[in-house]
């Protein structure tokens, strides 16, 4: 599984050591409390997951583009937040995937 990761990587202020959680991500090694800011595959924007959602068949051939780590549900939910005020602020309005990559437009 080849996981990629957004170059300004989005990191809760709960995640000590960010590099070691990309690490564990890559390796399917288990973490409690980790939860991704990923890519939806689809139309939507974002979604939130738990990291173990990574050891299903599914993620071995697809892998997701992760923006944030984040350490619980709840700090997952705040990062979103902040990306979407910060788009809200510089496009005025909340397309998430132009605001994080402005040069796809």
């Amino acid at each position: 599984m080849k996981i990629k990761f957004y170059p300004n990587l989005y990191v809760g202020p709960g995640i000590k050591n960010p590099n070691k959680v990309k690490w564990k991500l890559r390796r399917n090694a288990g973490q409690l409390q980790v939860y991704i800011i990923a890519l939806a595959q689809g139309s939507d924007q974002l979604e939130i997951y738990h990291c173990a959602f990574l050891q299903q068949k599914y993620y071995k051939k697809h892998p997701p583009y992760i923006i944030g780590i984040a350490k619980g549900h709840e700090e997952a939910i705040n990062i979103v937040i902040d990306i979407t005020q910060a788009a809200l602020a510089k496009n005025g309005y909340p397309d998430l995937k132009k605001f994080l990559f402005p040069e796809n437009d």
